[in-house]
């Protein structure tokens, strides 16, 4: 599991939604830039405080959440 260390969730920034670990970038702008047909080097140049290693978490925590399944809760 690669992102632990990298990808934080803070409910002051961002609204507590998955981020770089020191910066405000959400996963979901890494994933969604990448869906978007932008390629790893572009989002490091848009993004020249990110590294590599830090898309490869936020792939892996999309990855991660993807996967997830939801249990109802009891006698809901």
């Amino acid at each position: 599991m690669k992102f632990p260390e990298r990808i934080v969730v803070d409910p002051e920034v961002m609204g507590g939604r998955p981020c770089v670990r020191g910066t405000r970038v959400t996963v979901g702008l890494i994933v969604g830039t990448l869906a978007g047909g932008h390629d790893r080097d572009e989002v490091l140049r848009l993004y020249p405080y990110l590294t590599s290693e830090d898309i490869d978490a936020a792939l892996a925590y999309a990855a991660w959440r993807a996967d997830e399944q939801e249990v109802p809760a009891a006698g809901g």
